[in-house]
């Protein structure tokens, strides 16, 4: 299955007001039910397990309504591990209020070297074309002190009919758009890997997790 790209409709707010958000509430769905939460938790847990620490600084990028983070974030602070979540997406109006919110350019990160713990980032990697991904994790490996985590879907035939499958479950015309435009063009994990080729990453883990997703860690120090 060749990769495909194509604008989603998300990506510049094609829609109503009402279509905008009801399509931000199908994702934090998806998210929630179908491996979004649980990828981004396991790979948390992967750093905070290997670096033994109780507080953690997250700047998750292409945040949207960063329901990932906030929701790690309370699933971890009630096993006595804090993660402070700042969320940035390039409009204001896809950020939830009660954190931290920056707007700026994911490939222009608006902060100084090893400003957080963890770049993170749910669902994004797969709107960027290979030399804008490349731009993508040079600048969060520059932002974090300890690891970049991506969280993003893998291209498969059989995704896709699920895709199509899941249909009827989707609110908003603009998901039932960009639910098969973000399969049709997002990467297989042998892609992934080559991408992170001349990163600067010493260390690079790529893992498969539930429903067609993968999640990458690329540490800042081996």
């Amino acid at each position: 299955m060749k990769r495909k790209p194509s604008r989603e409709l998300l990506d510049d707010d094609a829609g109503s007001p009402q279509e905008v958000a009801e399509s931000l509430a199908d994702l934090r769905f998806v998210n929630r039910w179908f491996g979004g939460v649980s990828t981004t938790c396991s790979l948390l847990r992967r750093v905070i397990d290997k670096h033994n620490s109780k507080r953690l600084s997250m700047l998750e990028v292409a945040a949207g309504s960063a329901d990932v983070a906030l929701q790690n974030q309370h699933s971890f602070l009630n096993n006595g591990i804090q993660i402070s979540v700042t969320a940035l997406d390039r409009s204001a109006s896809h950020l939830p209020s009660g954190v931290p919110r920056v707007v700026a350019d994911a490939l222009a990160l608006p902060f100084h070297d090893d400003a957080f713990d963890v770049v993170a980032s749910a669902l994004f990697a797969h709107h960027l074309p290979p030399q804008e991904f490349f731009l993508f994790v040079c600048e969060a490996l520059r932002v974090a002190k300890v690891a970049v985590l991506i969280n993003d879907l893998i291209r498969h035939p059989m995704h896709l009919a699920l895709i199509y499958a899941g249909m009827p479950l989707y609110r908003s015309r603009i998901t039932r758009h960009d639910a098969v435009a973000s399969v049709k063009q997002a990467y297989t994990i042998e892609e992934m890997r080559a991408m992170f080729t001349n990163s600067g990453a010493p260390e690079i883990e790529i893992s498969r997790h539930y429903l067609f997703r993968m999640g990458v860690i690329a540490w800042k120090r081996a």
